[in-house]
């Protein structure tokens, strides 16, 4: 098996609904890749006791969760940013800083149905390492949410997968993708699987204390 090495660090935003399963991708292909898996979730729960979700806190998880990806993007280390691109304005900003950071931005929608998202949301448990640091959401919120969403357009590049496909098909999409843009060479795409690393994340240090304060097919653009 080979291991999965592109050619120039990468900055890997997501884009979906709730539910569509962003958080498991990014962790399988964090491991895949070797890359930083920085989630915002996990900031926010490491920072703030009882978070608020309100503009200050988000504005404090996201500005932490920027500056961890910009240290490791300058360390050669690829991030997948484990924080929904959902506006036109955030995905030009996380693309300026691959740029500045000499990485190469890729943006990946992960697509599903409103109705699957909702309902894997009602089914999310908390002993699992995937929903431990969610968000909980009941219809209203979710629906308020996803209004909110810019879902990207014609003059932005992006790669839509499907959130109902098991892993291995969704790293295929991917995998295809970063070979036809010449990231990743030859050797990467031969063998039958990805060794796993095991890299560890980067989270604040909890010693220091907390803070007060159906089915789409896969097509690729």
């Amino acid at each position: 098996m080979n291991k999965l090495s592109p050619t120039k660090p990468l900055l890997i935003m997501l884009y979906g609904y709730p539910g569509s399963g962003k958080t498991h991708f990014s962790r399988q292909l964090s491991e895949a890749i070797g890359a930083a898996h920085v989630q915002s979730d996990r900031v926010r729960s490491e920072l703030f006791e009882q978070p608020r979700y309100d503009k200050q806190e988000n504005d404090i998880v996201y500005h932490l969760s920027e500056y961890m990806t910009t240290e490791f993007l300058k360390a050669g280390v690829s991030v997948i940013f484990d924080t929904n691109a959902m506006r036109l304005a955030e995905r030009r900003e996380l693309r300026s800083l691959a740029t500045h950071s000499k990485a190469q931005p890729l943006l990946i929608w992960i697509q599903i149905d409103a109705d699957s998202a909702l309902a894997r949301l009602s089914g999310r448990d908390r002993r699992k390492n995937d929903d431990k640091y969610a968000i909980t959401y009941d219809s209203n919120s979710f629906k308020n949410y996803i209004g909110h969403m810019q879902n990207p357009g014609p003059t932005e590049e992006y790669i839509v997968i499907s959130g109902k496909h098991h892993f291995n098909t969704q790293k295929n999409a991917i995998i295809k993708r970063l070979y036809e843009s010449g990231l990743v060479d030859t050797s990467a795409i031969s063998g039958n699987g990805i060794v796993k690393p095991g890299l560890v994340n980067l989270i604040p240090n909890p010693a220091a204390g907390r803070v007060d304060l159906t089915r789409r097919n896969i097509t690729i653009r």
